[in-house]
């Protein structure tokens, strides 16, 4: 048994993957499905993928049916980075296009936090630890 993060896009998931592995060290594609012609979702878009952010395996789909609703803050990937570098680097690149719900700043229990919506609604924690 394990627990995967899952995705739900509207069109967007392989842009978000892209993305995603493309800023996060240790991070790929490790498959990825599309829908076909005369399947239940536009022909080419993701029908299932997983994908790996810095070694945590992450799924994601494009809805083949429009919802009600998109992602919440409330639930939130949590990022603990090992550098000032690293979370000044991703803070920059994950609110380019999102939303800056705190900024990157000193809340007292990390040297270093940001919380971000970014361009596609996922939002992220970046935390970057009190030396142990």
């Amino acid at each position: 048994m394990n627990v995967t993060p899952f995705l739900m896009f509207e069109g967007s998931a392989e842009k978000a993957m892209d993305y995603y592995v493309s800023i996060f060290p240790d991070s790929r594609i490790l498959d990825i499905r599309r829908y076909g012609r005369d399947e239940r979702g536009a022909e080419g878009t993701v029908m299932k993928a997983t994908f790996s952010v810095a070694g945590q395996s992450i799924m994601c789909i494009d809805s083949p049916m429009k919802h009600g609703f998109t992602f919440t803050p409330a639930t939130s990937l949590f990022v603990n980075v090992d550098t000032e570098e690293q979370i000044d680097q991703l803070t920059s690149q994950l609110s380019e296009g999102g939303q800056t719900l705190m900024p990157l700043g000193s809340y007292g229990l990390s040297r270093k936090f940001a919380w971000i919506n970014d361009r596609f609604g996922v939002s992220w924690q970046l935390n970057l630890p009190f030396e142990s």
